[in-house]
């Protein structure tokens, strides 16, 4: 039976219209792939409230539950998981978004999105990206 992983991401998308995209660390999986930021859904816990702790956790930013709109999702087979990942657009947050685990970020266009390796679930969300901003 494979087992299903449960991950929310967010566009943090800029006055500007571009996309913060991180760097996934040296020790983690996929380490060196360009992602949007988030994390595992924790037992118990909505996506959204995933969203507002992963990105204080990981960016040093207050995120109010209203800015965060779902936008589309991801489901992709991996060798050993399933991942299921709700993407949420977000346009306003209180701080000045920095990696607060080392991780390297860059504020990107949409249309050049595919211009940074990235995970496989994370591929197909990039259309959706380049309509809404």
């Amino acid at each position: 039976m494979t087992k299903i992983v449960l991950v929310a991401a967010c566009a943090l998308v800029d006055a500007d219209r571009r996309i913060l995209l991180a760097q996934r660390p040296e020790g983690k999986s996929m380490a060196g792939l360009w992602e949007f930021p988030g994390g595992k859904v924790e037992a118990g816990e909505r996506p959204e409230e995933t969203l507002i702790r992963e990105l204080h956790e990981e960016l040093g930013i207050e995120v109010n539950e209203a800015c965060l709109a779902p936008l589309t999702f991801a489901s992709h087979s991996y060798e050993n998981f399933h991942l299921l990942m709700p993407l949420f657009i977000c346009r306003r947050w209180e701080g000045n978004p920095h990696g607060r685990e080392n991780q390297a970020l860059k504020w990107v266009r949409a249309m050049r999105l595919r211009e940074f390796p990235m995970p496989a679930a994370d591929e197909p969300l990039i259309p959706h990206l380049i309509d809404a901003v």
